[in-house]
């Protein structure tokens, strides 16, 4: 085991939606991801579909409802609209990494279970996570069928014109959380998963003139998993983790960075495939950031051209964008990201352009003033 729970990296993660066929294909065309299994009533599954979709390192699956009757994904959107309801762990053993996590205060919402079918078998678990999210340990080890059994080949044969993005896989996965739960759930993460806390933002780190948050950043020791966690701190005005927690109704997982060898190729591509970013920093940002005089390889004006952000890492840099939210909720998004010379931090330097951006889309939205 290179960790204690045996940990390989993410596996999938899973997302309940309103319509699961109309986000694989957004998803399909946007971020050039590949349908590659799917489950529902020609599967025999008759409450819900499912589509699994792939690219490189990086599996989503993207679930709704097709029956009153399946409360567990129909109460989640009606409550949060669409967003990740778990995120998934391979593991190298499933009952060793739960009885870690529940021996050491994990709150068990599926105990280990193996699932056959005639191309072996799967076994997965899960604990709790935030409100009504899921951490789950997944191993497929003995399975040679298609993810898992109940999925087939997919149903859904489209032709979609996408350009290759380039993604390859996912680097962190961020949370946002109530006001003073912020160290209840780095706790947690540290003692069920055998994290580390790795890196802390307190008051004044993270914040404009207007907003601010907290934040803290467990890891593994190896470093394959990193999940930051958010909380709310007083600001003149309605922060974006306050205005997330208002439209999400409570905690929950805010966005997951993905990565790239490339992100000027990968965020032209995306935008030329439909993304929206956030608003492009002012002209200012990329003159200090020549001033600055940083040994980079990339042609800082290329980076302006696309809005990328960029900030020094200890010996490395690192480059991010972020996508405006996915949903009708400003709740969930996507960042896109790319670690030069062994990077891993999170952008600091960066986070009041950030900010800024987004609370330019909070005034659009008439959700930057306290009520």
């Amino acid at each position: 085991m290179s960790n204690s729970l045996g940990v390989r990296g993410y596996h999938f993660i899973e997302f309940y939606v309103g319509s699961a066929k109309m986000w694989t294909y957004w998803l399909a065309k946007a971020f050039s991801m590949n349908i590659t299994a799917y489950s529902g009533p020609e599967k025999g599954v008759k409450d819900r579909v499912s589509y699994l979709l792939t690219k490189n390192n990086m599996k989503f699956l993207i679930t709704s409802a097709v029956k009153p009757s399946n409360f567990d994904v129909l109460s989640f959107v009606n409550k949060h609209g669409d967003g990740v309801k778990r995120w998934s762990l391979e593991v190298e053993s499933v009952t060793d990494a739960y009885n870690f996590a529940i021996k050491n205060g994990g709150i068990p919402t599926r105990r280990p279970k193996k699932i056959e079918d005639d191309f072996g078998y799967v076994e997965e678990a899960a604990i709790k996570l935030y409100d009504d999210a899921e951490i789950v340990f997944f191993n497929n080890d003995n399975y040679g069928g298609n993810f898992r059994p109940g999925f087939g080949e997919p149903v859904l044969k489209i032709n979609i014109d996408t350009i290759d993005t380039g993604l390859d896989k996912v680097d962190h996965i961020v949370g946002n959380v109530r006001e003073n739960e912020m160290d209840l759930w780095v706790n947690y993460l540290n003692k069920t998963l055998g994290l580390e806390t790795f890196l802390e933002f307190g008051v004044g780190d993270i914040s404009t003139k207007y907003s601010a948050l907290l934040s803290k950043v467990v890891r593994s020791k190896d470093k394959i998993i990193r999940n930051p966690v958010n909380e709310p701190y007083e600001g003149l005005k309605k922060s974006q983790i306050e205005e997330y927690i208002d439209e999400y109704t409570g905690s929950g997982i805010q966005h997951i960075a993905i990565t790239t060898d490339n992100i000027i190729e990968t965020i032209k591509n995306m935008r030329l495939n439909g993304i929206e970013f956030l608003t492009t920093p002012p002209d200012t940002y990329y003159e200090m950031l020549k001033e600055k005089g940083w040994e980079i390889t990339e042609d800082i004006d290329e980076l302006k051209k696309y809005g990328i952000l960029c900030d020094l890492e200890g010996e490395g840099y690192l480059l991010q964008l972020f996508t405006k939210p996915i949903g009708d909720r400003p709740t969930f998004f996507f960042e896109i990201i790319q670690r030069r010379k062994g990077a891993e931090g999170f952008g600091q330097g960066n986070f009041q352009a950030l900010f800024e951006s987004i609370e330019r889309d909070q005034i659009l939205r008439g959700n930057f003033d306290k009520e």
